[in-house]
C-alpha cells in the first residue's frame, strides 16, 4: 500500500486524473471502476479537462460504477447514474458506461447479472474507490464478514446521516443500495483511494494502520498487491 498526501484537495484531484489518465494510455481499451460521492469529484474535473484538451481518449474505455441507490432511477438528479453523467460522461468519451439498476424488479437478480457482467469483461483493470467515516467503500458497512460478491445492503443510520445534504431531508435518502462486494473490488489489478477532510481521518487511519476486520471494510485494502491511498494533509492527520 503507497500512502501519497497532498498539501489541497485540487492536488491531489489532479494527481488522481493523473493515475486514471496514465492508465488509459498504457492500455486504451482499459476497464475502469468508479465511485461517486464528493471526493472523486475533482478528478472527475480534472480528467474532463483533460479529454477536452486531447490529452486522453476514453472512446475504448468501459467503466463500471461502484454502486447504486435503490428506488433511485437515471432521471433522478440523487441517483448515481445521474451523477456520473452530470461529472464525467456527458462530457467525456466513454465507449460504454455501466451503474447497476436501481430501478430492477428483483434487487438479488440485478446484483447477481451485474456481477456476471464484470466477470465476463475480466473485472476491472483500475478501481477508483472513496471512502465513508465509518471506513466503508462502495457500499460495504461495518460487518461481521466481508461480502465476496454485488450485494443488496441496508445502509447504516451514519451513511443515511452523511447523505442527507444532498436530499431536501434525511427520510428522502434511499435506505438499501446495491454495491460491488469487497471480494469484487479485490479482483481489480489496481486501486486508488482519493479522500480528504479531517472527518476521514479515522477511516484513513483504520485503512492503513487499522486492524483488518469487516467492522472497518477498507482495512482489508492492506492485503491487495497494489493500492494508493491519495489523501490530503487534513485526513492523513492520525497516521503522520
Amino acid at each position: 500500500m503507497k500512502v501519497l498526501v497532498f498539501k489541497s484537495y485540487e492536488e491531489l484531484s489532479k494527481a488522481a486524473a493523473d493515475m486514471v489518465a496514465k492508465q488509459v494510455k498504457e492500455k486504451t481499451n482499459s476497464i475502469l471502476g468508479l465511485a461517486t460521492g464528493s471526493s472523486p469529484v475533482g478528478m472527475y474535473k480534472e480528467l474532463v479537462k483533460m479529454y477536452k484538451n486531447g490529452e486522453v481518449d476514453f472512446s475504448k474505455v468501459v467503466s463500471y460504477n461502484l454502486d447504486e441507490y435503490c428506488g433511485l432511477g437515471a432521471d433522478s438528479d440523487q441517483s448515481y447514474r445521474y451523477f456520473m453523467q452530470e461529472n464525467l460522461f456527458n462530457e467525456t468519451n466513454f465507449k460504454e458506461t455501466f451503474v447497476p439498476n436501481g430501478l430492477a424488479k428483483d434487487f438479488n437478480v440485478e446484483c447477481e447479472r451485474y456481477e456476471k457482467m464484470m466477470e465476463s469483461a475480466g473485472y476491472v483493470d483500475l478501481q477508483v474507490l472513496g471512502i465513508g467515516g465509518n471506513a466503508h467503500i462502495g457500499f460495504n458497512e461495518p460487518a461481521d464478514h466481508f461480502a465476496l460478491n454485488t450485494q443488496l445492503v441496508n445502509l447504516t443510520k451514519e451513511t443515511i446521516d452523511a447523505n442527507a445534504r444532498f436530499f431536501a431531508s434525511a427520510s428522502d435518502v434511499p435506505t438499501k443500495a446495491i454495491t460491488m462486494g469487497i471480494g469484487t473490488i479485490f479482483k481489480s489489478k489496481k486501486i486508488i483511494l482519493v479522500a480528504s477532510g479531517k472527518g476521514k481521518q479515522e477511516a484513513i487511519f483504520a485503512t492503513v494502520k487499522g486492524k483488518i476486520t469487516p467492522n472497518a471494510p477498507s482495512s482489508i485494502l492492506q492485503l491487495h498487491p497494489d493500492v494508493t491511498i491519495l489523501i490530503d494533509e487534513d485526513a492523513a492527520g492520525l497516521i503522520k
